[in-house]
């Protein structure tokens, strides 16, 4: 009974201590949810939230009966079993219980940061959209900012159409009629709106009024025809239409038969100008001379800007029939220069470097052809020389390339203060690289004496000097472009004028344009004759030239690969006498070999012994190679450091073997003036390469022959004490002193043979006083033969006594 007692006073206390443990935990989770209630917030994702969490309530009291059931099963195995094994079994169930409650923490934790997952995807769903629909908005907005600017500019540009249309019909005379019709065409062609249609019909009604009470004479049909096809800017009529419309039109004074011809004018002006060259020039002068050029000087000046600006490639040709037309007439060079020197200060001020290299080339060749004076391209010059930039300076060094050579024979001081003013620029280094080797560039050319860019072509040296007239507009005048020229306007002494300009057109082109008729039908049998001859030679002469340049091409890879594959310079030099040679492309060979050797790394003798091959096989290639040496000394500047180094190599295995004449080192002036640093290098290499090869005493006998000495003048100059001392310092810097021994002693002796030089002046200035001191000459002969006679007996005497 005890026992029974004692086990039944165990199970009470167990079933109290487990319904007390229950009740704690619920206490804790009435606690939780009572925290969870008061932190959550207000909306349906809380509501969710909380309902997530119910059910989670709802899981863990099921999973707490569980656990009473389970804790019961406990109780009956402990009474089976004993209190060992029931400890283990605590042990485990509260591992159990343990392991479950952190499930469930980690549970709530993950449903937790989920719902917040979820807010925050669903915020910044909610901001896109709104950033979405502010973007479209912002869209919509520019968007029809856009439609009232283009619909505003449409308005401007219709109102500027129509004031344009008025002022063009009305030619500043105030023509009602005119200007009412054109609205009447701008209204129903253009924009075709109702009420324009109307207000023209009411308007038509008044211009046919008007018109039926000018023209009573004629028939009011054909007129009104011809006022509406003959005003320009209106339908396109063909050529032969305008010329039988015109033939048609009784009173040649009236203003649509002037706007016809002025139409005709023009066209023909500007198909005549565009179709100008060099081969057609002379056959394009007299079908110009025969169109009416005082009436339209002002379409003659804007057709020619227009074309040279369209093709600056010709304007030589356009200067040249520019030249032409002013002989005859001076009052359309006079235009065409004001209105050229317009252009060009517009493109400066507006920066415009297209416009303006047009307008200035433009005017290089109309100096060329001396139509204007040489003092505006001197001040042309300085003015873009005043402030250089990159681009002024460009433009001045393309206008002195242009016109250079014919400065240089008119005002040879101007032009030398202008390549002094580009002198202080290269000094400066203020500008590109790029322009500085254009300066330079310039300075080689002007050396070369302007090689290359002659002033005039002979095919277009149509004027004499003696015919041409020259003018002078300065670049500070206000000028007078006269655009009203390039209008139409009515002339009340129409017929008139067209009968003088026909007398001066006979006086200009003489009688043979009339009489030409009668007489070529009695010689077009020999002319025919004479054409079908010259075709057949033309035909015969005629050969198809390359202009693209892939033959040469061709042979310059040839020739590089030749060099570039051979073991040795002998089978490189009988490869390369295989090549076949047109005449004329032996210089091809040179250069190739020169610049290959120039893009080594260092000096290969390779290319000195197959140089020297070559000038000892062919004259013709020894005297490119001496081209080649002048070429490239001239442009020694543009070479860097390690090809000038080659290249001076290479002449000096030349010149050391004789493979090439010393009298190419003519060309070198040793001068401080004349010289610049790239300069000086090649010199050094030159003349240490030769003394290497040669040996400095056998160099310095080479140097001092007699036959030499008029080719070495300019190596070794004796004309300035100066250029003398830089010739000697420069060579004993580079350590051949040895070779100055001449200059030297010339320099020694300089003030002597400047004495020398002056005593014949004054032997000549005292032959005059000869013949009156020819008594006091002979008594002084007398005196000195009596004192030598006395000096004599006195000698003999003293040897006596000795």
């Amino acid at each position: 009974m005890e026992t029974d007692l004692s086990e039944n006073g165990h199970r009470s206390r167990r079933d109290r201590r487990i319904d007390g443990e229950w009740e704690d935990r619920r206490e804790r989770r009435r606690r939780t949810e009572r925290r969870e209630s008061d932190d959550a917030g207000e909306g349906n994702d809380r509501d969710d939230k909380r309902e997530r969490r119910r059910r989670g309530n709802r899981d863990d009291s099921d999973d707490d009966d569980d656990e009473r059931e389970a804790l019961r099963r406990e109780r009956r195995d402990e009474d089976e079993d004993g209190g060992d094994r029931v400890e283990r079994r605590r042990k485990d169930v509260r591992k159990e219980n343990d392991d479950e409650r952190d499930d469930r923490r980690d549970r709530r934790r993950k449903n937790e940061t989920r719902v917040d997952d979820d807010d925050e995807r669903d915020d910044k769903r909610k901001r896109r959209r709104r950033h979405e629909g502010e973007s479209d908005d912002r869209k919509e907005r520019k968007r029809r900012e856009d439609d009232d600017e283009k619909l505003h500019k449409r308005r401007n540009d219709e109102r500027e159409f129509r004031d344009r249309l008025d002022r063009y019909n009305d030619g500043k005379e105030g023509n009602d009629d005119n200007r009412k019709d054109t609205r009447q065409r701008v209204g129903d062609d253009k924009y075709g709106k109702e009420k324009n249609r109307k207000d023209s019909a009411q308007e038509d009604g008044a211009v046919k009024a008007n018109e039926d009470s000018k023209v009573q004479n004629q028939d009011g049909d054909s007129t009104t025809d011809l006022a509406k096809l003959g005003r320009s800017g209106g339908v396109y009529i063909p050529p032969f239409k305008l010329a039988r419309m015109m033939k048609e039109v009784q009173d040649k004074s009236s203003v649509e038969y002037q706007r016809m011809t002025w139409d005709a004018l023009r066209k023909s002006i500007n198909g005549l100008v565009n179709k100008v060259n060099a081969a057609n020039l002379k056959n394009i002068i007299p079908e110009l001379f025969a169109e009416n050029l005082i009436r339209g000087r002002g379409l003659f000046c804007r057709s020619c800007m227009k074309s040279q600006m369209a093709s600056p490639g010709f304007t030589d040709v356009f200067a040249a029939l520019v030249a032409v037309v002013n002989t005859k007439f001076p009052e359309v060079g006079d235009l065409l220069l004001r209105r050229i020197i317009l252009q060009l200060q517009r493109a400066y001020k507006r920066n415009d470097k297209p416009q303006l290299l047009a307008a200035v080339k433009f005017i290089a060749h109309l100096v060329n052809q001396q139509i204007v004076h040489e003092l505006i391209a001197l001040e042309l010059l300085t003015v873009l020389l005043e402030k250089p930039t990159d681009d002024s300076v460009e433009v001045a060094v393309g206008f002195v390339t242009e016109c250079g050579s014919m400065l240089q024979d008119l005002c040879p001081r101007g032009l030398h203060g202008i390549f002094e003013r580009f002198r202080g620029i290269l000094h400066e280094g203020e500008i590109d690289k790029r322009v500085q080797f254009l300066i330079e560039s310039l300075f080689a050319l002007r050396k070369a004496k302007f090689q290359g860019y002659q002033a005039v072509r002979p095919e277009l040296d149509l004027v004499e000097q003696e015919d041409q007239l020259t003018h002078e507009v300065s670049l500070s005048d206000t000028i007078d472009p006269e655009i009203a020229l390039d209008i139409f306007k009515p002339d009340p002494n129409f017929l008139e004028n067209e009968r003088k300009y026909e007398e001066l057109k006979k006086a200009i082109l003489g009688e043979e344009s009339e009489g030409g008729e009668d007489s070529g039908a009695e010689s077009e049998d020999e002319d025919e004759d004479e054409d079908e001859e010259s075709e057949e030679e033309d035909e015969e002469q005629m050969k198809i030239k390359d202009e693209t340049e892939t033959n040469l091409i061709n042979l310059r890879r040839t020739i590089y690969l030749t060099i570039m594959s051979s073991v040795d310079f002998e089978e490189a030099g009988h490869k390369l006498l295989k090549i076949k040679l047109e005449p004329g492309q032996e210089m091809e060979l040179c250069i190739m070999l020169l610049e290959c050797c120039s893009q080594e790394r260092t000096y290969l003798r390779y290319y000195g012994l197959l140089g020297q091959r070559f000038c000892m096989i062919n004259k013709i290639h020894q005297e490119n190679f001496e081209k080649c040496f002048v070429q490239q000394y001239s442009m020694i500047h543009r070479l860097e450091t390690n090809k000038l180094r080659n290249v001076a190599k290479f002449f000096a295995h030349l010149l050391g073997t004789d493979a090439l004449p010393w009298h190419c080192l003519a060309y070198i002036r040793l001068t401080e003036e004349d010289t610049t640093s790239s300069s000086r290098i090649f010199i050094k290499i030159l003349f240490q390469e030769m003394s290497e090869h040669l040996g400095i005493r056998l160099l310095n006998e080479r140097l001092n022959d007699p036959t030499m000495q008029e080719s070495l003048e300019s190596i070794f100059p004796k004309d300035n004490p100066k250029n003398t001392r830089f010739a000697i310092n420069f060579f004993t810097s580079i350590g051949l002193g040895g070779i100055t021994e001449n200059m030297r002693e010339y320099l020694k002796n300089m003030p002597r043979l400047i004495m020398q030089q002056q005593k014949p002046v004054s032997e000549s200035d005292e032959s005059g006083r000869s013949s009156s001191s020819e008594s006091s000459e002979s008594e002084s002969e007398s005196t000195s033969s009596s004192s030598e006679e006395s000096d004599d007996s006195r000698r003999k005497q003293r040897k006596r006594r000795r």
